[in-house]
Order: structure tokens, then sequence, then C-alpha cells
């Protein structure tokens, strides 16, 4: 897979095996949609897999990327990816091999914020609406965040799920790309 833009455009990067990535086309159309989000900003990849969108996400300015992921063969060939890229030591890009809840949990205990999380977990489960859960009680979004959650093209996510308020959806061959910000709280 490659990278589609930015300061490592062109680079090709490793893909776990049995994982379903992110088509070029789905992640170039995102990175469209968020372009005048990504310089400077926090970016999560829950259920990161290969790194693929956190990486373009750095390559495109991000000032700092988290991936998080469980399992380990995608943690070996993410950490094989960042050190082609020269990036396995920066500061900037951690990697957290956990699950993608308890993850958010440890950020709220450390007060970490982001301004852009993507969640790409498996399809055909209830992972995504958990973690759009997860997410909404843990208080990990910077202001004016966007949260986008991928999903297949026949799954409806909630409308509302606690703060967050769905605002869009962008359909791509069997991927769907669900967008959502935070409403106001509840004090």
């Amino acid at each position: 897979m490659r990278i589609i833009a930015g300061k490592f455009k062109g680079r090709v990067i490793d893909m776990p095996k049995a994982i379903r990535p992110t088509s070029g086309k789905v992640r170039e159309a995102l990175f469209e949609i968020l372009k005048d989000r990504i310089q400077g900003s926090s970016f999560l990849d829950l259920y990161c897999g290969s790194g693929a969108m956190g990486i373009e996400a750095f390559s495109r300015g991000a000032e700092s990327v988290a991936l998080v992921d469980s399992d380990f063969k995608c943690i070996s060939t993410l950490k094989k990816n960042l050190l082609s890229l020269d990036i396995l030591d920066s500061s900037s890009v951690n990697i957290y091999n956990k699950d993608a809840i308890m993850a958010l949990k440890g950020f709220r205990e450390k007060s970490v914020t982001f301004d852009i999380v993507f969640l790409d977990p498996p399809y055909h489960g209830e992972a995504a609406k958990n973690t759009l859960i997860a997410i909404s009680n843990y208080d990990i979004l910077a202001r004016n965040a966007v949260i986008v959650a991928e999903v297949f093209k026949k799954q409806d996510l909630p409308k509302e799920v606690g703060s967050i308020k769905k605002v869009r959806t962008s359909q791509y061959g069997d991927t769907k790309l669900e967008f959502f910000t935070e409403g106001e709280r509840q004090k």
C-alpha cells in the first residue's frame, strides 16, 4: 500500500495478513474531506492495523499520532512500517498495543485529547458503536474534534451516541464513512 500525499508520498508500507485495509480511494476521499483539519492536529487511529491512516495523517502534517491495535501481528507490521519511514522513535508517533476501549480509558486518565479520531473496527459487529460510546464517555475530544467511523455499507450507526452526533455519511463501494462531532456535554 502506498502513502498518497505529504512528506511520505509514494512510500510503500506493508499490510498485515488477514486484515481488511482501508482502500486508497477511501483514504484519499477521507483526507480530502479533512484537509483543513490535518495540519497541526492530534490524530488517533483506533484499530490501526498497518497504521496506514495514522501514517497518512502524519505525512500530511498532523502534529501527533496515536496508533492503537490489540493484535500482535498488526503491531509488528506497524513497527516495521514506522521503522522504514524512520519515525519509529519519533516522540510524535506513539503505538499502543491495547484494546481500543482500554486505550481510550488510558487517554482519559492522562487527560490526552485528540482533534481527529478515526476508527476502523472489524465489520459486522458492535465494535464501532461500542467505541463511539466509550469516546463519548471518556472525554478525549479536543474542542471541535471530529470522529470518523469506517463501517460496512449496510451498517448504520446511531445518529447520537451520548454527547456525539452524526453530521455526515459518505459511501464508497462497500465502505461507509460516518462523521461525528461533539455537541454540548451534560453537566
